[in-house]
């Protein structure tokens, strides 16, 4: 076996090592990242993992995952990033399909079944609020990215549908392009050579996906295409993708009821692994109505759709991402798409507080989960698991 052989198949180790472990959000990842990727291995230099790291976090995506990839392609080029993307979000798949088939098999055998899930719903509520505070910290820093929050933030409080969401992108980025000159000036006279192939892939899988959805009406084409469009469109992480879902899945086409939505959420924040994996829990109870098989190929299907756009453009961008970081338009209108997600993720807050009974109990909880996030040490797999112990406890003891 030959020496790179035996390079790659190390390197996929660490990447199930890591989607086993990679407990505690963005910051943890990247700190096992830089531990296991850069100075145990050395796979790449810390330098390029910041470089990388800022990319991915500038496309739309799972970050997280697009980061895995990129190591991966670096590494061993595209074949291996697409065996570390496999590897990654295998685990995660899995066990949110696997919640999925539970949460549904106690509702139909046990009345009362999300009982046990009583407090960790309103928990979900404090885990959104607490990544709105950090992602609004880091990317709302001027007066215009505080107003577009604010706009976007309304408008997604009263117009549910999840078509207003990429227009709103598009015009928060165009809004902020006309500050270019803000920009520091670097050399762009340099000609952009770009291979387009990666992003034919992205837009061809999109448009066949639409077309074939409206054609045939069929639920799993249809499905794949509605998280395939929702993965091609997030910008900021995964809780940026919480009001995208919510509004889709919960409120415009009742696949899910708000309660299963936040016990599912609440679940994929005590996990290992993407945040995004979200998707499969959602993807697996929406194709309930086909039985078991349905389940395991709703949270297939959902976790396809949902992660291959963001691997198509990071493929398709790291190409000429040297080149292309120099132009100031470039720059300036990430901080008109990024304030815009933030005022998502406010609305999101609201209207997943909404179906909830505003009483002193669920107001305690939410409070109290944000309050353990920001101000304690405890990570967010022991703060859910007391949820749920307490919730179960309660449940049994009380009914």
């Amino acid at each position: 076996m030959s020496v790179r052989r035996v390079r790659y198949y190390v390197f996929l180790k660490d990447i199930l090592i890591l989607s086993l472990t990679s407990f505690g959000g963005p910051q943890a990842f990247l700190a096992m990242l830089l531990e296991r990727m850069v100075k145990k291995h050395a796979y790449i230099s810390e330098e390029e993992l910041w470089e990388l790291n800022a990319l991915c976090n500038m496309l739309p995506g799972p970050s997280s995952t697009q980061l895995v990839s990129a190591i991966g392609f670096r590494v061993g080029g595209p074949n291996l990033a697409y065996l570390a993307l496999f590897v990654w979000i295998l685990p995660a798949t899995m066990i949110m399909t696997s919640a999925a088939l539970l949460i549904s098999f106690l509702q139909e055998n046990t009345p009362g079944a999300l009982k046990f899930a009583r407090f960790i719903q309103p928990m979900a509520i404090g885990f959104i609020i607490f990544a709105a505070q950090k992602t609004i910290s880091k990317m709302v820093r001027t007066t215009e990215a505080m107003i577009l929050m604010l706009i976007s933030a309304f408008v997604a409080f009263f117009y549910s549908s999840p078509y207003i969401f990429p227009v709103m992108l598009v015009l928060g980025g165009l809004s902020t392009s006309i500050k270019y000159k803000n920009q520091p000036k670097v050399d762009e006279e340099k000609t952009l050579s770009i291979k387009w192939s990666n992003f034919y892939l992205w837009a061809g899988v999109l448009v066949l996906a639409a077309t074939a959805g409206a054609i045939t009406k069929w639920q799993p084409i249809l499905l794949f295409e509605n998280f395939y469009r929702n993965g091609s469109l997030i910008f900021g992480g995964g809780q940026v993708l919480v009001p995208y879902l919510y509004t889709e899945f919960v409120e415009f086409k009742h696949f899910l009821t708000s309660e299963e939505f936040l016990t599912g959420y609440a679940i994929s924040q005590g996990i290992p692994g993407p945040t995004f994996s979200i998707a499969s829990y959602i993807g697996a109870l929406s194709m309930r109505g086909f039985g078991t098989t349905g389940f395991i190929l709703g949270g297939l299907i959902a976790a396809g759709g949902i992660f291959l756009p963001g691997i198509f453009l990071i493929f398709f961008v790291i190409r000429f991402w040297d080149q292309l970081k120099l132009y100031r338009p470039v720059r300036a209108a990430l901080e008109g798409i990024n304030a815009v997600s933030c005022g998502m993720l406010i609305a999101a807050a609201y209207l997943l507080f909404e179906p909830l009974e505003a009483n002193g109990l669920n107001i305690f909880f939410i409070l109290g989960t944000y309050s353990l996030l920001q101000f304690t040490k405890i990570s967010s797999p022991f703060i859910i698991l007391f949820g749920i112990v307490l919730g179960i406890s309660v449940n049994y003891f009380l009914g």
